[in-house]
């Protein structure tokens, strides 16, 4: 049963349409990660299931109860904020329990769930520190903390590890994983990150224009993306139009071809395969990506990073093979 619905929601700023006609749901206990790129629509998604944005039109659904029209502070939803949002004059200790102090709850009551809390974030030794005393991976806990210790009944997250470097990204991103299946906390992580969206998520919806343009599983959008936006946006992708796909592969097709780097095999020249020259490669750690050329096309093809002593030359002639299973026509 869907225990977030979200139907018809319309916004507009100005003469601009922000979010147009969205209809989401998201089960109790679910990652749902919004992905797009920069103004698609999917902050302000967040923003109107918060409260803290009103929509045109449509409505909010939690648990089967309408919350359209609800004050923010009464909807029972937590949210972090790319920024953070951290009182600097506070401690730790002081910004975790700051919400529980709203709700006038016991003290011995908020010193349990705070200690709690702390407990899960990992965050113990660091309760008396300001702000400033802290790094940003610690500030995103704490402010993680603040949000769960109210103990919502949803979490909304909002490009919160955007400002962080990639170590500790990768870090957290494990450690916000870890928490919302172990408290099954129904969550909605907003990214421009495909990587991100990838690891995360129990399902990703891709947003382009206001508008939800594919839902699914990860390994699905990766596989079958729905258009070429989605090919080009989820993952690197060489996108075949309909002469090159014939030129390449022997394909009449409608629209574009999308086939994912690793999905292409290198072979040595005179295998039987695509002709194809070398003209470059990059090192991604442990994939190297061919730039290569075959029968006037461009693609890129990824391979392990065995033994660096095996990296072809620029020049090298080599064959290609398909694997046609892995191709996914778009339009």
């Amino acid at each position: 049963m869907d225990y977030l619905r979200v139907t018809g929601l319309s916004k507009t700023f100005g003469k601009t349409t922000v979010l147009d006609h969205i209809d989401l749901a998201v089960g109790e206990g679910e990652l749902v990660t919004l992905l797009g790129p920069s103004g698609c629509g999917k902050s302000t998604l967040l923003r109107c299931i918060a409260g803290l944005t009103a929509p045109d039109h449509g409505q909010i659904h939690v648990a089967g109860s309408d919350i359209t029209s609800v004050a923010p502070q009464r909807r029972g939803i937590g949210m972090v904020f790319q920024s953070y949002a951290l009182f600097p004059n506070l401690t730790v200790l002081g910004n975790i329990a700051f919400g529980l102090k709203m709700q006038r709850l016991p003290a011995g009551q908020i010193t349990e769930r705070v200690e709690a809390i702390i407990a899960l974030v990992e965050l113990g030794g660091h309760e008396h520190k300001l702000v400033h005393q802290l790094s940003g991976g610690q500030r995103q806990r704490v402010a993680l903390a603040r949000a769960l210790v109210v103990r919502p009944r949803i979490l909304l997250l909002d490009e919160p590890l955007s400002a962080l470097d990639a170590r500790i990204r990768k870090m957290l991103q494990e450690e916000i994983r870890r928490i919302q299946q172990q408290l099954k906390l129904t969550t909605v992580f907003v990214t421009h990150d495909q990587e991100e969206a990838l690891i995360l998520s129990d399902r990703i919806v891709v947003m382009d224009g206001g508008r939800i343009v594919q839902q699914g599983a990860a390994d699905t959008i990766y596989a079958r993306p729905a258009t070429a936006f989605v090919a080009r946006f989820i993952g690197n992708v060489n996108l075949l139009d309909v002469a090159q796909a014939h030129a390449v592969l022997g394909l009449q097709i409608a629209g574009h071809l999308a086939i994912r780097p690793e999905s292409i095999v290198l072979d040595g020249a005179g295998s039987g395969g695509c002709p194809a020259i070398v003209r470059h490669h990059q090192l991604l750690g442990n994939v190297i990506r061919y730039h290569v050329t075959a029968r006037g096309c461009a693609l890129m093809v990824d391979t392990l990073n065995r033994n660096p002593a095996s990296v072809l030359p620029a020049g090298s002639a080599i064959d290609l093979r398909f694997d046609h299973e892995q191709f996914q026509e778009v339009h």
